[in-house]
C-alpha cells in the first residue's frame, strides 16, 4: 500500500513510528482530520512481512484526541512491546501499519452476546485485565478469544471474570 492509499490515521502511525525509531523525535503537529479529534481507545498494530512486529493501545482514551492517542500507541508499539525488540531503521520499509479506534466496552451477560470477527473482548478479574482485538486471524471462536485474554492478563481459567465487548473501526 502506498502512502497516498493509506488512510490518514494509519499514516499519522507510520509517520510518527519513522520519525521517533530514526530521530526519537515525534512528528511535527498537523491539522486534525475529524477522526483525529475524537477521543477513544486506540490500537496500532505493526506487521513485517506479515507478521505481528508490535501492537499496543488503550482501552479508554488516556490522552485529548485520537491523534495523540495513535502518536503514543504508535512509539509504544515500535519500541516497548515487551514481545519483541524494538523497530530498527532498517525495518521501517518492511512494515504495514493498521490503526483501530475503539468503541466505549459495554458489559457483557452472557458469551452468547459474544461474536469474534464483530466484537473485540475485555476480561477482568480484581485489578488484571486483558484485551483481544476482533476479527483476528487464527482467532475463531469466543472461548479462543477468552482464552487468550485470560493469559494476557494472568488470570486462572477457573477465576471468575466479568467481560465487556466493544468494535473497533480499523483503518489501514
Amino acid at each position: 500500500m502506498t502512502p497516498e492509499q493509506m488512510h490518514p490515521l494509519a499514516k499519522l502511525a507510520k509517520e510518527t513510528v519513522e520519525t521517533y525509531v530514526r530521530n526519537r523525535k515525534l512528528p511535527q503537529t498537523r491539522e486534525l482530520t475529524p477522526e483525529m479529534k475524537e477521543r477513544a481507545g486506540v490500537f496500532v498494530s505493526l506487521k513485517k512481512h506479515g507478521q505481528l512486529r508490535g501492537c499496543i493501545g488503550t482501552f479508554e482514551p488516556t490522552t485529548a484526541n485520537v491523534a495523540q492517542e495513535i502518536i503514543s500507541n504508535a512509539v509504544s508499539s515500535a519500541t516497548r512491546d515487551p514481545r519483541f525488540m524494538p523497530i530498527t531503521p532498517p525495518e521501517l520499509p518492511d512494515l504495514t501499519y493498521s490503526v483501530d479506534v475503539l468503541t466505549k466496552p459495554v458489559p457483557v451477560n452472557s458469551v452468547k452476546e459474544l461474536d469474534p470477527r464483530k466484537y473485540g473482548v475485555i476480561v477482568e478479574s480484581g485489578g488484571r485485565r486483558g484485551l483481544l482485538l476482533p476479527d483476528l486471524e487464527g482467532v475463531d471462536t469466543v472461548e479462543h478469544q477468552i482464552q487468550i485474554c485470560r493469559q494476557k492478563a494472568g488470570i486462572y481459567p477457573d477465576e471468575p471474570v466479568k467481560l465487556y465487548k466493544f468494535e473497533v473501526k480499523r483503518y489501514r
